[in-house]
């Protein structure tokens, strides 16, 4: 059973019987219970579905004039905004005539919810005892409507400034998914060749060029007495071979030195006895 079923707009507050008058309050119990919601995923979703039970409260308590005040903005109305103010251009000076007045609103606000819960206090006892007759009953039951007025209007403020904030950070989500620089295509790879001829011979892009041939290569390990054996096993004759080779090459460079030396005795020995200069005919002295 809603509130819509217990209650009609055609008619007034004193026509609302007073076991009754406690369900007008049940639009802002859920949205109080909603606000206890705890999944952060679908918190913008709570807060807009706390915002309208709120709302429907403050409505009803306004048809049927339980207390002075005025009503929030709906969401759609808020969004409303004239063409002039939508505009580009600078932005403008803060009105400061409804900042104070929006302030003074809340410090009233604030005095009469305090000034419900003391009358509240007083009365609760006699309620819960049974004791009370209907008219305190009764306005019981009125007082905490007003104060469910008071904590609806707080509410609403404090869930339009969560929705801005929860809608930016959408954004903000929304807009680090997405990549920051487009993906540039991929870069074909290119190998510089060393003439005109190898790369119409190969081909742009191949892997290895050769940069010798086969007889090149031979004729380079040959100078260098650097040949490989090509995996053929060598003999015992083939390493004596070597050894005498080897024998020989030691032999040949004592022979040298042997004649090199005796040379260099002959040349200090003719030193000895000619002068300097001897034979040249152009030196005469």
């Amino acid at each position: 059973m809603t509130t819509s079923q217990i209650h009609s707009r055609n008619e007034d507050l004193e026509e609302v019987a007073t076991t009754d008058l406690k369900y007008l309050m049940l639009p802002a119990f859920l949205g109080a219970l909603t606000m206890k919601q705890v999944n952060l995923a679908k918190r913008l979703d709570h807060v807009q579905i706390a915002r309208c039970y709120f709302l429907d409260f403050l409505k009803r308590c306004k048809e049927y004039n339980i207390s002075n005040f005025e009503l929030p903005k709906t969401i759609e109305n808020s969004a409303d905004i004239p063409e002039e103010e939508s505009a580009n251009g600078p932005p403008k000076p803060p009105d400061l005539i409804a900042m104070a007045t929006v302030r003074a609103a809340k410090i009233e606000r604030y005095k009469q919810r305090k000034d419900t819960e003391a009358k509240l206090s007083e009365i609760k006892a006699a309620v819960d005892s049974g004791q009370a007759d209907d008219e305190i009953v009764r306005n019981f039951y009125l007082l905490n409507v007003r104060k469910w007025i008071a904590v609806s209007l707080e509410e609403i403020e404090s869930i339009d400034q969560e929705m801005e904030i929860l809608t930016r950070m959408d954004v903000l989500k929304q807009s680090s998914a997405e990549p920051l620089h487009s993906k540039r295509p991929p870069m074909k790879p290119f190998i510089l060749t060393r003439d005109a001829v190898q790369a119409r011979v190969f081909g742009a892009g191949y892997p290895s060029l050769p940069t010798m041939s086969v007889d090149d290569w031979y004729e380079q390990h040959r100078k260098k007495n650097a040949l490989p054996d090509q995996g053929i096993p060598r003999s015992a004759e083939d390493f004596d071979a070597e050894e005498r080779e080897q024998e020989e090459k030691e032999k040949r460079v004592e022979n040298d030195d042997e004649e090199a030396l005796q040379k260099a005795r002959d040349w200090d020995n003719w030193k000895d006895t000619h002068r300097r200069g001897y034979g040249n005919r152009k030196n005469m002295g």
